[in-house]
């Protein structure tokens, strides 16, 4: 998989996800075998840039490559000098969003509301690719709704643009992340452009990965929500795809590991107190994604303020549960 002049390791690469792939998650991800992983998205409004959660975003201290960033808004101008902002800042590869969903993005008219507007499209992205002279990615919806499929003509805006790789979430804009994605229209983009196509929605699982790839005949796949609190899947997916076998189930030890190389990263990088706060989540996606406990059984360490306290009641949940099992 090649964007531009990076050669990726492979085509599995972590979704961009709000308040989740900041620098500790894209490492780990990287290092269980993502072969890129997208920033969270930052505004291009230049009155944000300071804002400390901003700055945090922008924090590429020691990360592997390629680093990329993803920006959104909807003034060509302002998405332009965004980019180059970003490339000072040592991003490598610029993703444009316009596929969040999420209300508080389309009611700027950014996001996938970018969709419903063409002209405009085609005048960011050829703002944007025309400003730094690093490859410029996009990701989108196959449209705003069912009835306003328009992948096709962003697709060939994007090629006409010079944008080197085009990611597509199988649902629109009015689908949120409910129902099933669907991926005949990313096939049909796939067949329709030269650009490599990343195929996103609902592929959580090395045989779903698989089935995607041949159904699509898409360049890469996207991983998104499926990471949360299983980082290794793209490990398990590298390796089903390489040898047609499902690999064997991380170990209790491993498992704890993981764990504890996540929070530690997460304190460093946040801070204590902030942290622990981070950390919350993502212990929750860890414990009740990997069927360790049923939801509900772990408030009580929502309660820690510390994190040596956060992690020792962790560890004693774990320990807990296997006992169960024993």
């Amino acid at each position: 998989m090649e964007i531009g002049p990076y050669t990726l390791q492979n085509n599995l690469i972590l979704a961009p996800m709000a308040g989740v792939t900041d620098r500790p998650f894209r490492q780990l991800c990287k290092r269980f075998g993502a072969g890129m992983a997208v920033s969270e998205m930052v505004s291009a409004n230049p009155l944000l840039r300071n804002n400390k959660r901003t700055l945090l975003k922008l924090d590429h201290c020691g990360e592997s490559e390629p680093i990329t960033v993803q920006i959104f808004g909807a003034d060509p101008a302002q998405m332009a000098e965004s980019a180059k902002y970003n490339v000072d800042k040592g991003a490598q590869i610029i993703d444009i969003n316009m596929g969040c969903p999420a209300k508080k993005v389309c009611n700027t008219a950014a996001g996938s509301a970018l969709l419903r507007k063409e002209n405009l499209v085609g005048r960011i992205l050829d703002a944007v690719v025309a400003a730094v002279d690093v490859p410029v990615t996009l990701k989108i919806r196959t449209g705003w709704d069912k009835d306003n499929r328009n992948a096709l003509s962003i697709a060939a805006l994007a090629e006409n643009a010079g944008i080197k790789a085009l990611a597509i979430h199988g649902r629109t804009r009015a689908c949120g992340y409910s129902g099933v994605a669907e991926f005949e229209t990313i096939t049909q983009v796939k067949q329709c452009v030269q650009i490599p196509i990343i195929a996103n929605g609902d592929i959580d699982s090395a045989e779903k990965a698989k089935l995607v790839l041949q159904i699509t005949g898409a360049d890469a796949i996207m991983i998104a929500r499926a990471a949360q609190g299983r980082p290794w899947i793209f490990q398990e997916i590298g390796y089903y795809l390489e040898h047609n076998q499902k690999l064997a189930p991380i170990s209790l030890a491993a498992f704890l590991n993981i764990i504890k190389i996540h929070l530690a990263e997460l304190y460093e990088f946040y801070g204590p107190v902030t942290g622990v706060r981070i950390a919350r989540k993502h212990i929750g996606w860890y414990l009740k994604k990997n069927g360790f406990v049923s939801p509900g059984t772990f408030k009580f360490i929502n309660y820690a303020e510390s994190p040596m306290q956060q992690l020792e009641l962790v560890e004693v949940l774990l320990e807990q549960q296997i006992e169960q099992q024993i």
